[in-house]
């Protein structure tokens, strides 16, 4: 079965089929814009494209699988070095760009028109072919890609559909960013293989999302949150069957507020870059808030202790979560280093999530094993990167990033700073130059010493607790 089956399939002219923003193409035009797209790209085996919120994204991912290629979606607000990084770390051998682009220290451009046509025919690539390398923060250093191949997708995509009882009869509604799993994958890649109709309606605004007439939303904890606090808007989502919370916890009084003003108790998921969504809530079993659901069909899902000894389902005992299955990606990028540290000796993923698993195999996410990854509105964003673009400024000595709390984003990004002569909005801004927007730092304390342990490492958690 081909990755994109419904579209290969689709015979409907209609307009609509696939929107984004205020522009839309039909099943049919989607296909041969992508299509003519594919054809520009034969041969070529990564295929990087910028991931704005657009057509023109849609438009070159879909091109870009069709050929066979391996793509790289580019954050649209990435820093000089973050992009940098990506598209010499990928090998990216072209970059995909509307006409009239002009970019510096890139791989060669393939305009990308909308308004071309094709009807090439393209073989269907292998299975185990790499479909997208999508680039994650860790907790040191630059970020990482992640090899994912078109059977995971399959996998993942084909389980959704089973547990959301997602069908061609749904109109998909977000405004998710185009460069992550929930909203690329889950939220173009997933209507394209089931069939259903897609609304991306720009920045996620609650009043958006109420006036999108949708059966299906997808939304991040930040999301939810917002749309809570407009009941107007909440109660607009009445007519939806379904409501999807992912990237990170939803709170419980979210949850409660959501139920009582849209009459539907959100479902919740968990997933990684590198696993796509391994567990889920089921559309047809009642949900509780704060619990994520079973492993989807070929996914398997343990709970070890910090010696890795297995814990029992009970509900109580807490560990690291552990997954495999058809759904995991196969590598870091050019990191076997990196990819070995993830894998147990008997194969199995580390997600470095703390989880509990109830008798009836319903899973709950505690929270993070370790400090250093922090999810603010729904972004995964790593602390080593963030100290490392802080370190790059001439008048910073030392720097230490955490996640705080923060009432709607769930975690802000802190930053911690030794320097000389340096201000808080300086430095903020000299992140913002460098990285995405949203892994700045929202706030900057300045100190005269890092508190750190007997080997010279920081002590994050003595620096949150201050």
């Amino acid at each position: 079965m081909p990755l994109l089956s419904r579209l290969a399939e689709a015979t409907d002219e209609r307009p609509g089929a696939i929107r984004v923003q205020d522009r839309s193409l039909s099943w049919v035009e989607l296909r041969r814009a992508a299509t003519a797209v594919a054809d520009d790209l034969r041969g070529a085996a990564r295929v990087a494209v910028p991931a704005t919120a657009s057509l023109e994204t849609v438009v070159g991912v879909v091109g870009g699988l069709l050929a066979g290629a391996a793509v790289v979606p580019v954050p649209p607000d990435a820093g000089p070095m973050e992009r940098d990084h990506i598209l010499r770390d990928s090998g990216a051998e072209v970059l995909l760009a509307v006409p009239g682009t002009r970019e510096a220290h890139s791989p060669p451009l393939v305009p990308l028109d909308l308004a071309r046509r094709s009807d090439t025919s393209h073989p269907e690539p292998d299975p185990a072919a790499t479909a997208l390398i999508l680039y994650t923060s860790g907790t040191t250093g630059a970020p990482k890609g992640a090899v994912l191949s078109r059977r995971a997708f399959a996998a993942c995509l084909d389980g959704l559909a089973d547990a959301w009882a997602w069908t061609p009869d749904d109109l998909l509604v977000h405004g998710l960013p185009l460069f992550h799993v929930h909203g690329l994958v889950l939220g173009v890649l997933g209507p394209l293989r089931v069939g259903s109709r897609l609304r991306h309606v720009g920045r996620p605004h609650p009043e958006r999302y109420a006036a999108a007439g949708g059966s299906l939303y997808f939304g991040v904890p930040t999301i939810w949150s917002r749309i809570a606090a407009q009941p107007a808007a909440a109660r607009a989502l009445r007519g939806a069957r379904l409501l999807v919370s992912g990237s990170a916890a939803l709170p419980d009084p979210v949850f409660a507020a959501l139920a009582g003003l849209t009459g539907h108790r959100p479902l919740e998921r968990y997933g990684m870059t590198e696993t796509l969504v391994t567990v889920s809530a089921r559309a047809d079993v009642p949900r509780r808030p704060g619990t994520v659901g079973v492993p989807l069909p070929g996914v398997h899902t343990r709970v070890r202790d910090e010696h890795g000894d297995p814990l029992p389902a009970d509900g109580a005992a807490m560990g690291e979560l552990q997954v495999r299955g058809g759904t995991l990606f196969d590598g870091y990028l050019n990191r076997p280093d990196a990819d070995a540290a993830t894998r147990t000796a008997d194969g199995w993923f580390r997600t470095g999530d703390v989880a509990t698993v109830d008798p009836d195999g319903v899973h709950r996410i505690v929270g993070r094993a370790a400090t250093d990854l922090i999810k603010s509105g729904g972004y995964r964003i790593g602390a080593g990167e963030v100290e490392d673009a802080l370190l790059a400024h001439p008048g910073v000595r030392e720097a230490a990033v955490v996640g705080t709390p923060h009432p709607d984003l769930g975690q802000q990004v802190t930053a911690y700073v030794v320097g000389d002569g340096v201000a808080e909005a300086e430095l903020i801004d000299f992140v913002a130059r460098h990285l995405s927007a949203h892994k700045r730092p929202r706030q900057v304390r300045l100190v005269g010493a890092l508190p750190r342990n007997a080997m010279g490492k920081v002590q994050k958690t003595l620096l949150t607790e201050a």
